[in-house]
């Protein structure tokens, strides 16, 4: 039965996608706990109540601490809602479907991806992923478009297969898997060069020091050429957009 499963999960996405005429996609990944402002605001509301009435907890203090923090980055929500909105406004129509939003499928920033595509009147995927503590698909899927794999091999698969360019919002382990997988694919060159998009220089500047990688002899140094910066939807658009007039 497991072999059965991994082949109806490698061919049943791709012939849904053709049926659809998704002839290429944008990949978004981001961190599932980055949420809307008013989301998070009202989360934090709801926690300093509980802290006044178990003011000694040093665990509540710590989790609205990571709340607050995540209130701040709550930009990035928007941000992903934006860029998804002009990307699949500028290609899209009833003939054809080019970069086309794909996510995780899950909430935080992959929601707002797959929102930003429903606003604009738009398709967009989820590849959404069985996991012991169950992911549930967010509402702005295009029906149809939503896939739910038991193995993240196949799921990985179908994210880099039609892939023209890749932002990454900021986020945890999965999106760090996520972009060294494809950072990995494209310097070895078993998957064509494509734009690979980290949004928020602050952040992964502070996160991973690519250039002390570069002084170590651990990459070359035209491997950082693999990537770029964008801190604003526009910005990353602009970068993807160049690439589709320079292929």
């Amino acid at each position: 039965m497991r072999g059965v499963r991994m082949l109806l999960e490698i061919t049943k996405p791709d012939l849904i996608l053709e049926e659809n005429k998704i002839l290429s996609t944008i990949i978004i990944f981001g961190g599932a706990s980055i949420a809307e402002e008013s989301n998070t605001k009202k989360r934090i509301e709801n926690l300093k109540e509980l802290i006044k009435k178990n003011h000694k907890s040093i665990l509540l203090k710590r989790n609205l601490n990571r709340l607050e923090n995540l209130l701040l980055m709550s930009n990035y929500y928007q941000s992903a809602r934006e860029f998804s909105k002009i990307a699949s406004i500028n290609n899209q129509n009833k003939n054809c479907n080019s970069h086309v939003i794909v996510t995780g499928g899950g909430p935080g920033i992959m929601e707002a991806a797959n929102r930003g595509a429903f606003e604009a009147n738009c398709k967009s995927i989820g590849l959404n992923i069985s996991l012991p503590n169950e992911q549930i698909p967010n509402a702005f899927i295009t029906p149809g478009l939503c896939f739910k794999f038991n193995y993240f091999a196949l799921r990985k698969i179908h994210f880099v297969m039609r892939s023209v360019a890749a932002v990454f919002f900021p986020g945890g382990f999965g999106t760090l898997d996520e972009l060294f997988e494809l950072l990995t694919l494209c310097q070895t060159g078993m998957k064509t060069k494509i734009p690979i998009i980290l949004f928020g220089r602050e952040y992964w500047n502070k996160i991973i020091n690519f250039e002390y990688l570069a002084d170590l002899g651990l990459i070359e140094d035209e491997h950082l050429n693999l990537f770029q910066y964008a801190d604003t939807a526009s910005e990353a658009w602009k970068i993807i957009k160049s690439s589709k007039k320079s292929a």
